[in-house]
């Protein structure tokens, strides 16, 4: 068998008991949650339709790192991280859709938005998009739980004090942490120093995105296989700028990205105002006039494709695309030159340098 075939029948195969476990566990906590009602069961239909498919980034990414420290295939602990982490993901993605004012996820209606076209379904009473908003953070909230709860089943080498549970609740504030700045950005954004906004950009994509996607995931799966420090440096070292270069590309995605193949309408980031590395960049970039009209339409709801338009040749003639790209190619680079260096077998190198490749070039 060659290594290529191994790689894909590994991988896939643990996918599929990612799959599993996440099945397993929500049938479960499904028998318990309808024991309280049935009204109860739009909340775990959501939260399974959410963890169904996916890119399965943050589990694959865990599951390396497990096998790069010399895990075994087919173990249950690192299956049911990827459990956590899928969890976690999806309840980071239902807040977000929220806060963004993203009525779309993956192509279909995000969560808050199904719950919203429930209540109008019905013909309840009250407003539907509070209803939708509400039931849509509880349901997050739920999806967090169960994320614990999943890890925690691990046992004792993600047990309290232990490198996988500190490395797990670090993962977690600070994804709250960069989410924050993030909002702060959009709102305060405007009136602050123009010249650090690119910095400014930076830390959150580090914070909010970088970390969690790709760093962490990786530090986990090591540490769960009892990783040494220096093996856990050598990750950091090649999974954040992935991470950051993986965020960088779905910036350019969110602004250019073809809907058939994002899943989001085109510009759907200028809808919601994000003022991304991409953002902050055209602002620094661009002429007094053109800033100030970037400044002036991002994130509002009158934003038509016109607009749209606008604002992407404004981030395409002042250089702030060609800016952003050169930025996740340096980032790129520094990913590949770290793990070029990770003492690994052959397998496990093999697979994240494949999944970097897709990181960095996707397109959607």
């Amino acid at each position: 068998m060659t290594l290529t075939e191994q790689l894909r029948l590994e991988q896939a195969a643990y996918v599929a008991a990612v799959a599993g476990k996440l099945t397993d566990f929500l049938t479960t906590r499904q028998s318990l949650m309808s024991s309280i009602s049935p009204d109860i069961d739009p909340l775990m239909g959501s939260i399974s339709n959410l963890v169904t498919g996916g890119k399965r980034l943050r589990a694959l990414m865990c599951y390396w790192g497990w096998r790069g420290a010399g895990g075994g295939a087919g173990s249950s602990d690192v299956v049911t991280a990827g459990a956590a982490l899928e969890l976690f993901q999806a309840a980071a993605l239902i807040h977000d859709d929220i806060i963004d004012r993203s009525d779309t996820r993956r192509g279909g209606p995000s969560v808050h938005r199904r719950f919203r076209e429930l209540h109008e379904t019905q013909g309840w009473a009250l407003d539907s998009e509070r209803f939708g908003h509400a039931a849509a953070i509880l349901t997050g909230d739920l999806c967090l739980s169960f994320s614990e709860e999943s890890f925690t089943e691990i046992g004792q080498s993600a047990a309290a004090g232990s490198r996988a549970r500190l490395i797990f609740n670090l993962m977690r504030s600070e994804v709250m942490a960069g989410q924050y700045l993030d909002i702060l950005e959009e709102v305060a954004g405007p009136r602050r120093d123009r010249a650090g906004a690119v910095s400014r950009a930076k830390s959150i994509i580090r914070f909010k995105s970088a970390k969690y996607s790709t760093e962490h995931p990786l530090a986990l799966g090591g540490a769960l296989a009892g990783a040494g420090d220096e093996l856990l440096r050598g990750y950091s070292a090649f999974a954040l700028p992935l991470g950051e270069a993986f965020q960088l590309r779905d910036d350019v995605l969110g602004v250019f990205g073809d809907p058939v193949t994002t899943g989001k309408p085109a510009g759907d980031d200028l809808r919601e105002g994000k003022r991304t590395v991409l953002i902050a960049f055209a602002l620094d970039l661009a002429g007094p006039a053109e800033s100030a009209f970037i400044d002036s339409r991002l994130g509002s709801p009158g934003l038509d494709e016109n607009d749209v338009d606008e604002i992407r040749r404004i981030i395409t003639d002042s250089g702030a695309l060609q800016a952003t790209e050169v930025l996740i190619e340096e980032f790129g680079q520094a990913a590949f030159a770290a793990l070029d260096v990770l003492q690994l077998e052959e397998l496990p190198k093999t697979a994240l340098r494949k999944l970097a490749e897709a990181a960095v070039s996707r397109a959607a």
